[in-house]
């Protein structure tokens, strides 16, 4: 049996050990670290999935392999959607997770909707075609961080049906709920037929 290999655009070792548990011994996926590929991909587009799929492309252009990129933003329709694309850069270009989340909750001080959602677009570049894979999150915004796990708004975010946010579940609980879980399942459920 031929195993496929995929680049997945993240040099976050923990993300490709994650994908490749859920995988199995048919497909194996390396990170950018693991390949040397240093520079920079582009985030430029104006929506979750054009960032996926700008990445995706714009890596598979500098390889030439089957490669896969994601994109993840917190909206929240009381603020028209925000911060959305902009989740890692919300209360500026020093990426601060405590500052994008104290932005928020200031944003958010005289809302009575707090209802959210986490959006996350897997984007999967081959030679023959380019496909995505969604997967959503929905919840609310508490009043004040709790949990020292996750990362990024998960202390503020209260997944529907549950009482604990992201940021207090570990990581086994959270990935059967995450956007990015439902998002790698789809792409998962995918490779495992091709």
């Amino acid at each position: 049996m031929q195993i496929q290999e995929f680049i997945f655009a993240t040099s976050n070792p923990n993300k490709v050990k994650e994908v490749n548990q859920l995988l199995g011994s048919t497909v194996q996926v390396k990170s950018l670290k693991d390949i040397g590929f240093t520079t920079e991909l582009p985030e430029t587009q104006d929506t979750i999935e054009g960032n996926a799929i700008q990445k995706a492309e714009t890596l598979f252009q500098h390889i030439g392999k089957p490669c896969f990129a994601e994109d993840t933003g917190l909206i929240v329709p009381a603020l028209n959607g925000a911060p959305g694309v902009y989740s890692a850069r919300y209360a500026g270009p020093q990426k601060n997770d405590q500052d994008n989340m104290n932005l928020l909750l200031q944003n958010l001080e005289q809302q009575a909707d707090r209802r959210a959602h986490f959006k996350t677009v897997i984007a999967l570049k081959t030679a023959e075609q380019l496909f995505t894979f969604e997967g959503i999150a929905p919840g609310q915004i508490i009043e004040s961080p709790r949990g020292d796990h996750g990362f990024g708004y998960d202390p503020i975010f209260l997944p529907d049906g549950y009482h604990t946010t992201f940021a207090e579940m570990d990581m086994q609980a959270k990935s059967k709920i995450s956007h990015r879980a439902k998002a790698l399942q789809k792409l998962i459920e995918y490779l495992a037929k091709t």
